[in-house]
């Protein structure tokens, strides 16, 4: 019988997502890991296989936090009206975004596209909190459109895909900008667009 773990796998994973984060799949070491888990490399590896396992858990974390927390409240009809609920997302972004010393903007959309980390299995994880987001605002539009909050003249899938795109490019931007007033541009714009 083997020993018990004398660690916590989600706070592994979690020290791990924050290393991945910093300085993506390829720049990360065994030894970057090894640091900010706590774990020899022998215990690392054998909990999780690998450098690459430990990254799609990362990836899978970050989904279950801060992915799943941002749609909660995309859902969440108490939060405002449709337009209010997605200014929020952005605006929420742009603060925290603008507020990180490290700019590493968001996991998935790094890993999306950072080449060395990318498998088919990253990109399923990846793409499936794309669809998920999609999907929340291609229903708040319709929710919108439905109550002549939000024009109709455009498919919802279409108006949501447009919008989620100047999402993912705020998202860039804020990487290297610290011009609170252009991200707001693009707030601004893409709510103007609905």
């Amino acid at each position: 019988m083997g020993r018990p773990r004398e660690f916590s796998d989600q706070a592994v994973v979690d020290a791990a997502m924050a290393v991945f984060w910093e300085k993506g799949y390829e720049a990360t070491t065994t030894q970057d890991l090894c640091e900010r888990t706590g774990l020899g490399r022998g215990s690392l590896y054998n909990a999780f296989g690998s450098k690459h396992r430990l990254y799609e858990e990362a990836i899978r974390r970050y989904a279950a936090t801060r992915a799943d927390a941002q749609l909660a409240m995309l859902a969440d009809p108490e939060a405002g009206s449709v337009r209010e609920r997605l200014r929020e997302m952005m605006l929420g972004v742009i603060d925290a975004d603008l507020a990180d010393p490290g700019r590493r903007g968001c996991l998935a959309l790094n890993a999306a596209t950072e080449p060395s980390g990318r498998t088919e299995d990253v990109a399923a994880l990846v793409r499936r909190q794309f669809v998920d987001l999609e999907q929340a605002i291609c229903h708040l539009v319709t929710v919108g459109q439905r109550t002549g909050e939000l024009s109709a003249d455009r498919p919802p899938l279409q108006v949501a895909r447009t919008f989620q795109s100047a999402y993912y490019g705020l998202r860039v931007l804020a990487k290297v900008t610290d011009d609170r007033k252009a991200l707001l541009d693009v707030v601004d714009g893409a709510l103007a667009a609905l």
